[in-house]
């Protein structure tokens, strides 16, 4: 299992009342398609899974495996939990249809202790699955669970499905030891899109991302220049990210994904508290703001 390319962790659509809206995810289908992405991240952090029931988590995840059935977009669903058996009944689910690959972050109210401790919940998780490779999602500043990704995948290495991990980490040491770990057998995905240049200088071959969802083409144009040589345009293209980013941050980075899906032509609603959402007055001075950097 290797994912390529930029890889967006799909937003989840609501309707007006706060309802899913899954008559929106052909949609989102048929835009990944036609941007060339390969693959989609369902119900991780973008996707507010901590906002969603078990029996919508399960309705998501169905959704997204039967609309893109028959075409290239490979789906990755994300069946974390803080009960084992929430998410070990997500990764059952998630097997029998079809998904590409599952994920999970670390329990997070009760934290594992040692990279063995969360190592051996990993495994009793993926266990589940047994035919549907497995990737852990070190996302710290989310969860608190502040452990040596290295020293995890020593102990992770055991479990038989386990093929890499969603890295949404700024330590770019760490990156480097587990590209190179077990002579680069793990899939290491990059996770912070404000970073991608950084990670693609030091090998980097996927990414997953909030803003890819809407802003894909300026991320593909950071990827080709890159390729071609041209640090100078890759460079330029970054920085405008990370001026997007910015943007997202001060005015509710949620909201204001949710705001730009809009505007790209696909409607996945509010969000979810404790997510605030913008006013017509905030989302009109947002639109102002990236209109100014040329996004």
């Amino acid at each position: 299992m290797r994912l390529t390319g930029l890889v967006p962790a799909a937003l989840t659509p609501f309707d007006a009342r706060g309802d899913l809206a899954l008559n929106v995810v052909g949609q989102q289908v048929e835009r990944f398609l036609a941007e060339g992405l390969g693959a989609v991240f369902v119900a991780g952090t973008t996707g507010e899974f901590s906002s969603l029931t078990i029996p919508e988590r399960l309705a998501l995840a169905e959704r997204w495996l039967n609309a893109s059935r028959g075409t290239k977009l490979r789906v990755l669903v994300h069946v974390g939990a803080n009960a084992l058996r929430d998410a070990q009944e997500l990764a059952k689910h998630a097997e029998k249809h079809g998904a590409a690959a599952i994920a999970t972050v670390a329990p997070n109210y009760v934290k594992p202790k040692s990279t063995e401790q969360l190592a051996a919940w990993c495994g009793q998780l993926a266990a589940a699955a047994p035919a549907t490779p497995f990737y852990f999602y070190d996302i710290p500043v989310m969860t608190g669970v502040q452990l040596s990704m290295p020293e995890f995948v020593q102990h992770a290495a055991a479990i038989p499905t386990f093929a890499g991990l969603k890295f949404t980490n700024s330590d770019l040491m760490a990156f480097q030891q587990l590209r190179h770990a077990e002579s680069g057998r793990f899939d290491v995905v990059w996770g912070y899109d404000e970073f991608l240049l950084a990670a693609l200088v030091l090998g980097a071959e996927g990414a997953v991302g909030s803003t890819y969802n809407f802003a894909a083409p300026l991320y593909q144009r950071i990827i080709a220049a890159f390729q071609s040589g041209n640090l100078s345009a890759a460079r330029a293209e970054q920085f405008r990210s990370v001026q997007l980013i910015a943007l997202m941050q001060r005015f509710g980075f949620q909201a204001s994904a949710k705001e730009a899906m809009r505007w790209r032509g696909i409607d996945t609603g509010p969000a979810r508290p404790p997510h605030e959402n913008l006013t017509s007055e905030q989302a009109a001075l947002f639109r102002k703001h990236l209109e100014s950097i040329g996004i």
